[in-house]
């Protein structure tokens, strides 16, 4: 692309976020999105030297995914920041970095960094050190850090460990905040702990978007959760208490609480394929947010394979943790889970809402996951077999194959 980050991107269908628009194009001018219109008014216009043409050749133009729960890949990641050891701010920069590049060949534009809880003098550091990374990305953007703890169930830690996680702790909130200079986004919590509230409130002064997650929390915990401003949730059915016929618990409060929006790791094994069908039928589309919850060691070429400082096994399609056989995070991508929400009975416009769009509106991205003049120009560009074409970040072409 030219310096003025100008092009056309000619002959597509373009998945706005609202609607599919068959046979269009999408001019780009300083990393905005500037016009959609239809091939036919395209071929009426008259273009500056300045604007590639780009001709996708039908494929889909769809808003550049968000992944909004997301370790790492390829051997690279936020666990670098905390484990096995403490690296240097330059070697954390340096592998965000580098996932920041990886990652766009999935569609991927932009990204929240997830940090596993760790001890209250490693994780403000780790914190620091991964914000340090934010500015100076190749690929995908950084938008800001989720944290996934510290303030979790025990009861639910899944792969966290147990001296890692914290009552609540405004002190030690602060400290976190403070360490990421205001960038913390959204953060996993567990609604039934002591002190919740006071929390919850303090996170709202903040702007920090509250995910009940990593919980054992009764119908009763979720519900005063919810007047405290926790509305949404991670990795829906996973690590969270379990609907009861006598107490809905987090899940049965998720499913019939119309407000609540949630996360759902989309490889089939993390969550059976006939449970998304039941999401879809008590959720709105819109409050579904699909996530890769990926590990560092998603696609690493060598073993062995490490994740929060503890030993990973690849088996049935996930990772698991090597000494217990605790079932870890994902080793999928962005554009494998669009496919799949597709194969599990989603229309393809909804699997791209729920990967783009709908992250943007949950994490308040006000910029982001739409295509519409005015917008960032993040845009993915994939064919009929989900296979990245190209990836555009503000208007600056990150990856492509065409």
């Amino acid at each position: 692309m030219n310096e003025n980050n100008s092009c056309c991107l000619y002959n597509g269908n373009v998945l706005s976020g609202f609607a599919l628009m068959e046979d269009c194009s999408v001019l780009i001018e300083g990393g905005k999105i500037k016009e959609v219109f239809s091939n036919q008014r395209f071929e009426k216009k008259h273009f500056g030297s300045d604007v590639q043409i780009i001709d996708v050749g039908g494929a889909y133009i769809t808003p550049g995914f968000i992944d909004t729960h997301f370790h790492g890949y390829g051997g690279f990641g936020v666990d670098d920041a905390c484990y096995p050891e403490i690296r240097s701010e330059k070697e954390v920069v340096d592998s965000m970095i580098e996932v920041s590049r990886l990652i766009t060949r999935f569609g991927v534009t932009s990204f929240n960094p997830t940090v596993y809880p760790a001890s209250e003098n490693i994780m403000p550091d780790a914190v620091s050190k991964i914000v340090s990374a934010m500015g100076k990305e190749t690929g995908a953007q950084i938008m800001g850090l989720h944290l996934e703890g510290p303030f979790i169930s025990r009861n639910k830690a899944g792969v966290q460990r147990l001296d890692t996680i914290s009552p609540v702790n405004l002190a030690y909130m602060e400290k976190l905040w403070n360490a990421s200079k205001g960038c913390i986004v959204n953060m996993t919590v567990a609604p039934e702990l002591k002190n919740m509230r006071e929390l919850a409130l303090y996170c709202a002064e903040k702007g920090i978007i509250l995910q009940a997650g990593h919980t054992d929390a009764t119908f009763e915990n979720m519900l005063e959760g919810m007047q405290a401003g926790i509305l949404h949730a991670t990795h829906m059915y996973n690590a969270m208490s379990k609907l009861d016929q006598r107490n809905p618990n987090a899940v049965g409060t998720i499913l019939t609480h119309a407000e609540f929006s949630c996360e759902i790791i989309a490889d089939g094994i993390h969550v059976h394929p006939n449970l998304f069908k039941l999401l879809a039928q008590n959720k709105p589309m819109d409050k579904i947010v699909m996530v890769t919850d990926s590990l560092k060691c998603t696609d690493q070429k060598t073993t062995p394979y490490y994740a929060n400082g503890e030993e990973m096994i690849f088996i049935d399609g996930l990772f698991k943790r090597k000494s217990d056989n605790v079932i870890a995070g994902s080793g999928i991508t962005m554009i494998k889970g669009i496919q799949n929400m597709v194969k599990f009975g989603f229309n393809l416009e909804d699997a791209v809402r729920a990967a783009s769009s709908n992250p943007a509106s949950v994490m308040r991205y006000t910029k982001k996951g739409f295509i519409n003049p005015g917008m960032d120009a993040d845009i993915a560009i994939f064919d009929k077999d989900f296979k990245v074409l190209t990836a555009i970040v503000n208007g600056k072409i990150r990856y492509n194959v065409l």
